[in-house]
């Protein structure tokens, strides 16, 4: 049995914690199978845990949720010192020095304004970094990651060409091109058995997703945060319905639609 960890700055703590669960003599067994790829689902989903607890506006939760994401890092940060990589002191140096370098209106001569200004003197220095990288895409796209959600990826790819002057003027053209992408793919639905189609409305059901998240853009609404909250209140009714048929003694999935769908404007009522 290990002592638990009693240095003094909770950091401290938790990167004495995590190298002993990585330690083969005596450490962990599940924590000493993982790699970066086995816990990179894990570091994604407490990132998505915390914007829900954001959302929810629990702040005690984030506290809590931040510490899982915090872990994260700690553990990669684990992997990679035992690999003679990196340790978690030079993560936090580089996120550091990125930091400063990244604000040169704070601490340097820089000017900016506005947010407006300080996104692209953001946009340019990350720019001139990939150059000092010896990354040559000079495409206005150029940096965008491949493992963004796509969500998110589609929403910077908006952005990055509005850059450029192309975009619609406002929602208005969004909207229009919202009703014909649905229209195309009511039309691929008419055109036969889904089965039979599933290439085309894959692709007619993307470019609509496309559009409803530049509309999102346009709104300034982060896609992500409204499907999050639309999730949410989609499970508060449902189980709100399934309790309400409960307490009339009925099981939910045995109900019609129609009486389902009664039983979703009552709930809706009472919001």
């Amino acid at each position: 049995m290990k002592p638990i960890p009693d240095q003094a700055r909770p950091i401290d703590r938790l990167l004495a914690l995590m190298a002993d669960l990585r330690d083969p003599d005596g450490g962990c067994p599940w924590d000493l199978q993982q790699d970066f790829s086995s816990i990179a689902p894990y570091t994604i989903e407490e990132a998505y845990e915390v914007a829900e607890a954001i959302d929810r506006g629990d702040l005690h939760d984030l506290r809590d949720e931040l510490g899982d994401l915090l872990l994260q890092v700690a553990f990669h940060a684990q992997m990679a010192s035992e690999q003679g990589l990196f340790g978690f002191e030079d993560v936090a140096q580089a996120i550091t020095e990125k930091m400063v370098r990244r604000h040169p209106h704070v601490y340097a001569q820089a000017r900016a304004d506005d947010a407006g200004q300080v996104l692209g003197n953001w946009e340019a220095i990350k720019r001139a970094e990939r150059q000092a990288r010896g990354e040559h895409d000079t495409s206005a796209l150029a940096g965008i990651s491949a493992g963004l959600p796509e969500w998110l990826k589609a929403t910077k790819l908006q952005a990055r060409a509005a850059r450029t002057g192309f975009d619609w003027p406002g929602p208005a053209p969004v909207l229009d091109k919202l009703a014909e992408e649905m229209d195309e793919v009511r039309a691929e639905f008419e055109r036969g058995p889904v089965a039979d189609n599933h290439a085309a409305l894959e692709e007619e059901i993307g470019d609509l997703l496309f559009v409803a998240a530049n509309l999102a853009r346009h709104a300034k609404v982060d896609p992500g945060a409204a499907l999050r909250r639309a999730n949410l209140k989609f499970e508060r009714r449902f189980r709100a319905m399934e309790a309400l048929a409960a307490a009339q003694g009925q099981d939910f999935a045995g109900l019609d639609l129609a009486v389902q769908e009664a039983l979703w404007q009552q709930v809706k009522a009472t919001e």
